[in-house]
């Protein structure tokens, strides 16, 4: 039986512990007992970890061997080095291209204040990075990741240049181009790290797709079909993964 993997909050030699909320999840809601075992992710490795002490905001593990893997693990080794720059939209469905696309094994995410962002969303943004972060980590705990990605705070379109680097990835912005390039054709060379800008609702904007034009971005889309921007990015994010592996 697969056992189920945790991120630890704190690592020291062969201990390691969840706090605050984490743990609470594992002690009132999963009713974890002492002596249970678990993946535990340090870091530096996945080890066998035995709970020695419970409480509702702290649960403490004894760390053991490594955990037997079938295959090295690929978030151990450097993440794909995907970022995925998405549009802010409505909360609900953005959380969950973001909860699917940490599955699916995004390295990075970078929420961005789009023209076309509901002013009231793009005002609650900074407030909700919080949620954010959970939300990656208990993805990325559920998918058996080592890590959870980077999620940052949000930024305005502006700023994307200087968070994104240049020379150091493959950078595609979702668009209908004129030559009607896809997606999978734009990354046909299989580069090490890509970035990818997904719009909102309606899109980028025409002023947007010129500063994108202007920063070096490739224009690509996922086909005829018109597709949410939840859906987009989880489809973006998925041939950009099968790019780089």
């Amino acid at each position: 039986m697969t056992r189920r993997r945790w991120i630890a909050d704190e690592v020291s030699g062969d201990t390691a512990a969840l706090v605050g909320e984490h743990a609470a999840h594992l002690a009132r809601v999963l009713r974890a007992e002492v002596g249970q075992e678990f993946d535990i992710a340090t870091g530096d490795d996945i080890r066998r970890g035995t709970i020695t002490t419970i409480s509702y905001d702290r649960v403490e593990f004894a760390l053991g061997v490594k955990a037997h893997r079938k295959r090295k693990l690929t978030s151990l080794s450097g993440p794909p080095k995907i970022t995925l720059a998405l549009a802010i939209f409505k909360f609900d469905r953005m959380e969950w291209a973001i909860e699917k696309c940490t599955e699916i094994g995004v390295a990075r995410i970078i929420p961005v204040i789009a023209r076309r962002s509901d002013a009231h969303l793009a005002a609650a943004a900074v407030k909700r990075h919080e949620r954010w972060l959970r939300i990656v980590r208990q993805a990325a705990e559920q998918s058996r990741r080592a890590a959870p990605p980077e999620i940052a705070a949000p930024v305005k379109l502006k700023e994307l240049g200087s968070v994104v680097s240049a020379e150091s990835a493959t950078r595609v912005v979702l668009a209908e181009s004129e030559e009607d390039t896809r997606l999978a054709d734009a990354l046909q060379s299989s580069p090490s790290e890509i970035a990818l800008a997904v719009g909102p609702e309606g899109g980028w904007a025409d002023g947007e797709l010129s500063w994108f034009y202007d920063e070096g971005w490739v224009a690509a889309s996922l086909g005829d079909t018109i597709l949410r921007a939840e859906t987009a990015a989880i489809v973006a994010t998925a041939l950009a993964l099968e790019a780089v592996l």
